[in-house]
């Protein structure tokens, strides 16, 4: 199933998403940690971000500081994954993970048409996945997991 945003998404003033700076692995293991998630070794959380097809995150302008993460790996063909997706918790949350998952979609959808989405993400994105078309816990499935 391809995706078509119903309407673009808008970050709240003083933040902005990027695919071009690599964040730092320190500022992602915050993220992830504040989400519920588990952190990883610096090194090779460096090296899956460098490695992965591509990623996007969302900054706060004023505080220099990762607010929102999302990173995609694919074998271009059929299997398209989300990782590490995390958003700041509070006020903003929400929007941040709607905003990761819209452009990661759209990205996926121009430059990987035909592959199916699985995500790797905490309890506290699941409304916006919801959101975004995805099922969650289809057939009793409730894991999958990869070791870095």
């Amino acid at each position: 199933m391809q995706y078509f945003s119903t309407k673009k998404l808008i970050l709240p003033e003083g933040y902005f998403i990027s695919s071009s700076q690599f964040p730092i692995a320190k500022d992602v293991n915050r993220l992830l940690v504040n989400c519920g998630c588990d952190s990883f070794p610096i090194q090779k959380l460096s090296l899956a971000i460098k490695n992965s097809n591509f990623f996007f995150s969302i900054q706060s302008e004023f505080k220099n500081k990762l607010c929102g993460f999302v990173r995609v790996t694919s074998d271009r063909g059929l299997n398209a994954n989300l990782w590490n997706l995390s958003a700041e918790p509070g006020k903003n949350q929400n929007v941040f993970y709607s905003v990761l998952l819209q452009s990661t979609l759209e990205k996926i959808n121009r430059e990987m048409p035909g592959c199916s989405i699985s995500v790797q993400a905490p309890v506290s994105s699941f409304k916006s996945l919801e959101e975004r078309g995805f099922i969650l816990d289809p057939n009793g499935i409730r894991v999958m997991g990869y070791k870095l």
